[in-house]
């Protein structure tokens, strides 16, 4: 049936109009092509590196729920040995400067702490074994030595501060680059 020129031109609008939306969105990243970066598991609570080139993130792959880090630069999953034990769940991830540090949440049979992760030395620290009280949301300063995290003792959210020291090993911008750091 000939269409009016009324119908050919709203035919042609549209027909540009979705056209031009096809090659905007063909344009635009997509958020799945980061290699191993998505899964069809829930990965949730990002935190990125301070120099951009780590992101810590939380996920149900393996069939249990840690903490996995992935390598923007590289474009694929790094190892961290001694992080996801057996029985613990590891949450709330928080990056130094070059990813060097990672301050988390661990949740050991329903207690939860805040814990520091060295990836130099591939072990764990726990930060508030002695504290009675919820605590939760850490976040690392970008030089390691200082983890802030919200706590519930008083019955109420309060904020706290761990000082690691001057002794620890500081994750400075002009450190050696994390690639280097036990891969």
């Amino acid at each position: 049936m000939p269409k009016t020129p009324a119908q050919r031109w709203l035919h042609w609008g549209i027909s540009l109009t979705v056209a031009g939306w096809l090659v905007a969105c063909s344009t635009m990243p997509n958020p799945l092509s980061f290699g191993s970066l998505n899964s069809g598991y829930s990965e949730e609570q990002p935190s990125l590196s301070g120099d951009g080139r780590f992101l810590a993130f939380v996920s149900n792959r393996n069939g249990r729920r840690g903490i996995l880090l992935y390598d923007v630069q590289r474009q694929q999953l790094m190892d961290l040995p001694g992080l996801n034990r057996p029985g613990e769940i590891a949450e709330h991830p928080s990056l130094s400067y070059t990813g060097r540090y990672i301050a988390y949440i661990a949740d050991d049979r329903g207690r939860g702490i805040v814990a520091v992760y060295d990836r130099a030395i591939e072990r764990s620290q726990p930060l508030t074994l002695w504290y009675r009280g919820q605590v939760r949301h850490p976040s690392i300063s970008p030089d390691g030595r200082y983890i802030v995290y919200e706590t519930g003792s008083r019955g109420q959210w309060d904020i706290e501060v761990i000082d690691r020291g001057p002794n620890i090993e500081l994750d400075m911008a002009d450190s050696p680059p994390s690639a280097e750091i036990k891969n």
